[in-house]
């Protein structure tokens, strides 16, 4: 596997985080009124690296997934090349800026989503806030109709323009919110849970805008979800971090080749009561299917003895679901062995 160094040069990065790291004073003191007392004029404080040295680059369209868990440094690492937050070491840039600088430039052709927190004014209709962000971003009118229309036409936004914001689902907040953040056109999105909370069918809804925004536009997109369909459904390639410290940066389909050494194989058996233990270890029984969990090389070999011992009506070789795969490198706490911080 060659490096990053060793690979042929390509597009300048739109991304650059090199060392970022942030870390917070946090005040700690034990329960009860005499450590409230002693704190008042001794505090102790305890210093928390919620982002430790990651470093990592996204180039020019890519739609990169950014995995961890609650607290794993994602949203922090987001507003630092947001420019909400400045880094306490390392260096991030993005489009050739210094995000914490925060120059009217800069913040131009960025934008930051999150599914925490809303940028709608809440007794007003939605289309009153996009007049807002119009005036604030200082779109010529005919440019602000021109992609409102746009976005319509992907959103279906005709029909919640006129409503005022606390009166839309959370699904038709969300859809509003985001169309929202891309009012002025940004060139690259960080997404921040832009899902949660949402139905299936919002989400699917969500996740097809932004893939066609994507198509359409060449956005670089940063996205952060605990969904892992979101992820499957957009990212080719994944940067997994926990404790604040990158633990995988490469393609989705890398990370159950190298962690988990297992293929899934789902067998439709015509006979319900049949006995499939012999050709692996048997994972979950439904209805009409039982799933096999065998080693990734004898995958292919333990179908075609399925097939040709057993009656069936269909054989399916799959990778392990990809929570399955995040899971394990959350629990182990490290990065895989090979190929650790870089991307195949």
């Amino acid at each position: 596997m060659a490096s990053r160094r060793d690979a042929p040069a390509g597009p300048a990065p739109v991304v650059v985080a090199s060392g970022l790291t942030r870390l917070y004073a946090v005040s700690e003191r034990e329960a009860g009124l005499a450590a409230a007392l002693r704190s008042v004029l001794r505090r102790s404080v305890r210093q928390v690296r919620a982002v430790d040295g990651v470093t990592f680059e996204v180039g020019p369209g890519e739609i990169v997934g950014f995995l961890g868990p609650n607290g794993a440094g994602k949203t922090t690492t987001l507003k630092m090349l947001a420019g909400l937050l400045h880094p306490t070491e390392g260096r991030a840039e993005v489009l050739g800026h210094a995000p914490a600088e925060r120059r009217p430039e800069f913040l131009r052709q960025i934008t930051l989503v999150t599914g925490q927190r809303s940028q709608l004014q809440w007794d007003i209709p939605a289309a009153d806030s996009f007049e807002l962000h119009r005036a604030v971003y200082r779109i010529p009118p005919a440019r602000y109709r021109r992609i409102l229309a746009d976005l319509d036409a992907m959103l279906d936004l005709g029909p919640l323009l006129g409503k005022p914001v606390r009166n839309l689902s959370l699904g038709e907040r969300m859809k509003c919110e985001v169309a929202a953040a891309l009012l002025h056109e940004p060139r690259v999105l960080f997404l921040d849970e832009p899902t949660l909370g949402l139905d299936v069918v919002a989400q699917r809804r969500i996740r097809s805008f932004l893939a066609d925004y994507n198509r359409r536009t060449g956005a670089t997109i940063l996205l952060t979800s605990h969904y892992m369909a979101d992820v499957q459904a957009l990212c080719r390639r994944v940067i997994v971090i926990h404790h604040g410290r990158l633990l995988f940066d490469g393609l989705l389909e890398a990370l159950a080749g190298r962690l988990l050494p297992h293929k899934v194989i789902v067998v439709q058996p015509s006979d319900p009561a049949a006995d499939l233990r012999p050709y692996g270890e048997v994972t979950e029984r439904a209805p009409g299917e039982v799933t096999l969990r065998v080693p990734r090389a004898a995958a292919p070999a333990v179908a075609a003895r399925i097939l040709a011992e057993v009656a069936v009506d269909d054989v399916s070789i799959l990778d392990p679901p990809i929570e399955d795969v995040v899971e394990q490198i959350f629990s182990a706490g490290r990065a895989p062995e090979s190929g650790a911080g870089l991307r195949p």
